[in-house]
């Protein structure tokens, strides 16, 4: 059966699932739920916290109000525990479904704002369940994706023959695929569940560990660089600072990959201020030095510009000509930047998207170097590296990376990169001390705020929303926490206000004023993250903190701590297991880790990094099924009696992959 052939599949919904990359059933059925809802244990309204199921008895008449063309009903719900709020936002025909005096059960999400607690657009549950959840697709409301997801099921045996060998398949306890498919949409119970996604976890992985063995068939030449033995070190005599052991090593890998036929393909990763920076700096003087062209592509115009005065201040010393391309550029300027890459009046060029755009040229570009490479799409460093080709030779490519990695998942997941860790950090550098916050201290927290700005320091407040939401009672936004600080308990310093869709001039000129110490704080969305060094600031408070990533807390906090002063990352939350790992190490890479074990890599490397294969990747936190699965193709391609079981995964990872092996990892 075809997708299109499936009742309720019509033009403008067929076009809303090809938006997400669903073409075919195949693809539909393996389009997994990205997380679960249980429904099979209630628990009391005294007890309920965050989203839950609560069994119990409507109170009182629900009511219905109207404010700014929005209805709310509201309701409470009663146990031996005692009574519960209930609210329904835009969904007034949930009041036929609340009489008085009948048990329900309910299933939302608790919100909590100055000690209240209110269950939030609860679903009526009439019998216990675990109901997947799907990834949001315009057009396509979530009932709607679920019934399709039944119909397609019925197809699973034609759709979905099994992908593994049965000796491959008994021998590493995983059942069957169409069983596995069943069970990861509609689990009966969660031990089917995590049969199921262990699975097809260990398939994706198989798959992708095989295409990666498959590519590296189609390693490009690349153009051998004539460095002396001592390129290297001749660089770190010329910086102001002695390199830690860690650059020196590092450094000196990039160095003999320059000087092979073979194009190199190095990650390069490590903590907040280990000195990456100079390490690419290193590779692009010595890249110059040999005659060739560099370009530094940063994912901010505010992070290229600094790479670019860091450029002027440590290269040009050097007899390297550096230049700057950026979007925002006037179009004499970019005019006259494209010139200069074109006749290579420029010997390295740092900049933005803008370096990839139609109109540049280089002349013999022998080094591309992606800054926070988990920025980028794949496309976006391949047409990059494209474009300066030497004598049809490729280019060599320098990735960075402040995201730690676990060096398992990134020698796994990178398999076709030469994998350096920055492990150390230079001497001076004063470790961020943490603190998770309650509720009942935040006016403490920023008394101690205002101490440090007395002192001369400045301090962030990170948000995850932009705007109120009603949606989200509980969750603090930038602008309203921002009116509430700059005429409240912050009145008199100077606050500033950011977020990611601000205009590019007004949120530059507001970053330019942070960093020049013309604003004392500064509230914000994650925007700051990456690309953001005022080493000046000492105080980072992140609201709801509960709602991130270990990772993106981690890099959130490495926003200060740049200066030699002591410096304080304060997360506002409830204490949990996962928060304390935060207040116990700045170790990035024990975070990552923790971070791995807790959530899966999905969050650590998002989509855009780690190609197309990898949507919608289960790990399910569990590393040692990534190891097992990484090892099973090593015994596969090493054992000349399982060649009948390699062929046949490297068959099945052609056939469904093979359109996608160009863009697996970072090419």
């Amino acid at each position: 059966m075809e997708l299109s052939e499936m009742r309720g599949v019509g033009p403008a919904r067929m076009e809303s699932l090809r938006a997400v990359g669903i073409v075919s059933l195949r693809d539909l059925l393996y389009t997994l739920p990205v997380r679960y809802e249980d429904r099979t244990k209630p628990v009391s309204c005294r007890a309920a916290r965050g989203e839950v199921l609560v069994m119990g008895v409507v109170h009182d008449a629900p009511r219905l109000s109207r404010f700014n063309g929005l209805t709310r009903v509201t309701a409470s719900l009663q146990d031996d525990s005692g009574r519960l709020s209930l609210a329904w936002y835009n969904q007034p025909w949930i009041m036929q479904q609340l009489p008085v005096g009948e048990p329900v059960m309910l299933y939302g999400r608790i919100a909590e704002k100055n000690g209240r607690r209110v269950l939030q657009n609860a679903q009526r549950v009439t019998e216990p369940s675990i109901q997947p959840v799907y990834r949001a697709v315009k057009g396509l409301p979530a009932k709607s994706f679920r019934t399709l997801m039944e119909q397609a099921l019925k197809q699973v045996e034609d759709t979905c023959p099994e992908t593994l060998p049965n000796s491959l398949r008994l021998r590493h306890g995983l059942c069957e695929l169409n069983f596995a498919l069943r069970e990861a949409h509609f689990p009966a119970n969660f031990e089917n569940l995590k049969l199921a996604r262990r699975r097809l976890a260990f398939e994706q992985m198989l798959m992708y560990q095989a295409a990666l063995g498959l590519m590296r068939h189609h390693k490009e030449d690349g153009m051998p660089l004539p460095l002396p033995d001592d390129a290297a070190e001749a660089f770190w005599k010329t910086m102001p600072f002695p390199p830690t052991n860690a650059q020196r090593r590092v450094l000196e890998e990039v160095r003999a990959d320059l000087c092979r036929t073979r194009a190199m393909s190095r990650l390069i990763q490590g903590d907040v201020g280990c000195g990456k920076t100079a390490l690419a700096f290193g590779a692009i003087a010595m890249t110059c030095k040999a005659g060739f062209q560099a370009a530094m592509m940063a994912p901010t115009e505010i992070l290229a510009r600094q790479h670019y005065a860091s450029a002027k201040a440590m290269l040009e010393p050097l007899g390297i000509r550096c230049g700057l391309l950026i979007g925002s550029m006037k179009a004499k300027e970019k005019k006259a930047a494209h010139a200069a890459c074109a006749v290579k009046e420029w010997d390295a060029v740092f900049g933005t998207h803008a370096l990839i755009s139609e109109g540049v040229k280089y002349q013999q570009l022998g080094l591309v170097v992606t800054d926070e490479q988990h920025r980028f799409g794949v496309r976006q460093r391949s047409t990059l590296q494209e474009k300066g080709t030497a004598d049809d030779k490729a280019p060599h490519v320098l990735v960075m990376s402040a995201t730690p990695i676990p060096r398992t998942l990134a020698l796994i997941l990178y398999g076709d990169l030469d994998v350096s860790v920055v492990d150390e950090l230079p001497p001076g550098r004063t470790p961020v001390r943490t603190r998770i916050v309650p509720e009942e201290k935040r006016n403490a927290m920023y008394g101690f705020l205002r101490e440090e700005v007395a002192k001369g320091r400045q301090g962030y407040v990170v948000c995850p929303l932009v705007d109120e939401s009603e949606m989200l009672e509980d969750v603090r936004s930038a602008k309203e926490t921002y009116e509430d600080l700059a005429h409240g308990v912050l009145h008199g310093l100077r606050v500033g206000l950011t977020w990611g869709t601000q205009k590019a001039e007004e949120k530059a000129a507001v970053l330019e004023q942070f960093a020049q110490g013309k604003l004392d704080v500064l509230v914000s969305t994650t925007v700051i993250e990456v690309g953001v060094n005022v080493p000046n600031a000492s105080v980072m408070i992140i609201e709801n903190a509960e709602r991130y990533g270990l990772s993106q807390l981690h890099q959130l906090r490495g926003r200060v701590g740049r200066g030699s002063a002591e410096s304080w990352c304060f997360l506002l939350a409830e204490e949990n297991e996962r928060l304390k790992i935060l207040t116990q190490t700045n170790d990035g890479f024990l975070v990552a880790q923790k971070d791995l074990e807790l959530r899966g890599p999905g969050d650590l490397m998002g989509t855009r990094q780690s190609g197309e294969m990898l949507q919608g990747f289960l790990l399910d936190g569990d590393v040692r099924l990534l190891e097992e699965a990484a090892a099973c193709m090593k015994q596969l391609r090493m054992d000349h009696a399982l060649c009948a079981e390699r062929e046949a995964v490297e068959r099945t990872a052609l056939k469904y992959y093979g359109e996608k092996l160009k863009q697996i990892a970072l090419n």
